[in-house]
């Protein structure tokens, strides 16, 4: 029975390494893949579990962009360090509204936006908002007005005329506006990744960029909010059996090796393709949710 547990857990660890980082949900896909595969633990382990399994999806992040994250590299200059630190920065100001807001609601939000309808709901929506962004910066011709536009303004310009087209030229104004987008996802469904690269696009990032920095706003954020579930599962008095202990681990080193394949095809994918096949895909995963949820009963 162990290893069937073992074996479950490397699946979850493989839905969370796929879905983290595409924009696509991964509350959406767990949520789906609970329904036919129940891990044999408790329900406060499981609570736990589903957040802190992001720690292997984290260290991938980590371990891909070592040398952009790494300040005290002997190989950068004293003006790529200083530029390292700013990113840094950046990351951390970018993560100011989602702590302030979703860290006091989060309690809130798993007991009363937990529904499937409302997981369904916001990956509907946001696969609609994908399509209709993308569309929109197709039609921006080359040469738009738009490209000359102040950074960090809106703007819905094609993906050569993005205003920000590497990490570095990051704006200020432009990173806190993609941490405000990054509140969003505290509605489950909506997809942290989704959010914050929507937040890039209407902000004028080139796609690559608004997906690069959402891994790194992932690291923080992540990080906390595998620490504050694992303070509060220790806090109700739980403990890790050795099962439950095996668990995780597994879970988490598959999140890990699956997230470092997922984090390069999307990278390499938003190079030559926009970001309509994932709002497609959204759509057809929320009207999936809730044909089983209404009918499947």
């Amino acid at each position: 029975m162990e290893i069937v547990e073992l074996l479950k857990a490397a699946l979850f660890g493989l839905v969370e390494g796929i879905t983290e980082w595409l924009p696509v949900s991964s509350t959406g896909h767990m949520l789906l893949l609970d329904q036919f595969v129940k891990l044999d633990v408790s329900k406060d382990f499981w609570d736990m579990f589903l957040v802190v399994i992001q720690l292997g999806a984290i260290l991938a992040v980590c371990v891909l962009f070592f040398h952009q994250l790494n300040p005290f590299s002997p190989k950068k200059s004293p003006d790529q360090k200083r530029s390292t630190w700013r990113l840094w920065a950046q990351v951390v100001v970018a993560c100011i509204p989602a702590a302030a807001i979703g860290i006091p609601l989060d309690d809130w939000m798993e007991e009363h936006l937990g529904s499937p309808f409302v997981v369904a709901g916001a990956l509907i929506a946001y696969g609609i908002a994908f399509i209709v962004i993308e569309t929109i910066r197709e039609r921006k011709p080359s040469g738009s007005h738009f490209a000359s536009q102040k950074r960090g303004a809106l703007a819905l310009t094609n993906d050569a005329n993005a205003p920000v087209q590497r990490v570095e030229d990051l704006g200020w104004g432009t990173a806190l506006g993609i941490g405000v987008f990054q509140i969003l996802s505290i509605v489950p469904g909506t997809s942290r990744s989704g959010s914050t690269i929507i937040g890039g696009l209407l902000l004028g990032c080139s796609r690559a960029v608004a997906a690069e920095f959402t891994f790194y706003l992932a690291i923080p954020v992540m990080l906390g909010a595998s620490g504050l579930r694992l303070v509060k599962f220790f806090l109700k008095g739980s403990s890790f059996a050795a099962q439950e202990l095996a668990i995780l681990g597994v879970g988490c080193v598959v999140a890990f090796v699956v997230s470092m394949l997922a984090i390069r095809f999307l990278m390499g994918f938003v190079k030559k393709h926009d970001f309509k096949p994932f709002g497609w895909y959204r759509i057809a995963l929320g009207i999936v949710v809730i044909a089983y949820f209404a009918f499947a009963r």
